[in-house]
């Protein structure tokens, strides 16, 4: 609770999770470091990916709002958005059709859904196909979003060892 409290006061000594800061780093790179003036959505509030990326775009100037799968009238709300970070936690749900054309998608879902065959395959919470014409940038299901999510995770790991063990972080 108490990293919770420092990320959302913007307390440099917190140790942001692992999957909002790349995708934080995803938007840096592509709208070439600044987010200011974006118009943001987060589908999704949990404590993991939707709470926490809310608040780091928040801490980037964005404007940001926060819906879910009860949203009243929700492809009206992602039609607005310049951003759209997709972590409701149902397959395909975000369409080609609800996006501000030029937006960028940050998929975050992970759903694993039958293939006619039998099999399985994974899909995130954006139906690709749909919204990869319409949109400027998006992230694949998989290989997205989950290399990032681990980069991070080794970022995190070198500076709790270096606050633990008196070393100077690394600058990254």
């Amino acid at each position: 609770m108490v990293n919770v409290g420092r990320l959302n006061t913007g307390n440099p000594s917190a140790l942001v999770p692992c999957t909002p800061l790349g995708c934080v780093l995803l938007l840096r790179d592509h709208f070439k470091g600044s987010l200011a003036g974006k118009k943001a959505i987060v589908l999704g509030r949990s404590n993991i990916v939707g709470k926490p990326m809310t608040t780091l775009l928040v801490q980037e100037s964005c404007t940001v709002t926060v819906a879910h799968s009860r949203t009243v009238d929700l492809p009206a709300e992602v039609a607005q958005a310049d951003i759209v970070i997709a972590a409701v936690g149902k397959p395909e749900m975000v369409q080609g059709s609800w996006l501000k054309p030029g937006a960028v998608v940050i998929d975050v879902g992970i759903n694993r859904i039958d293939k006619p065959d039998g099999g399985t395959r994974l899909v995130g919470d954006v139906d690709f196909a749909s919204a990869s014409p319409v949109a400027s940038a998006i992230t694949p299901v998989p290989g997205g979003v989950g290399p990032m999510t681990i980069a991070c995770l080794l970022r995190n790991t070198v500076t709790a060892f270096c606050r633990q063990n008196g070393y100077p972080e690394p600058d990254m």
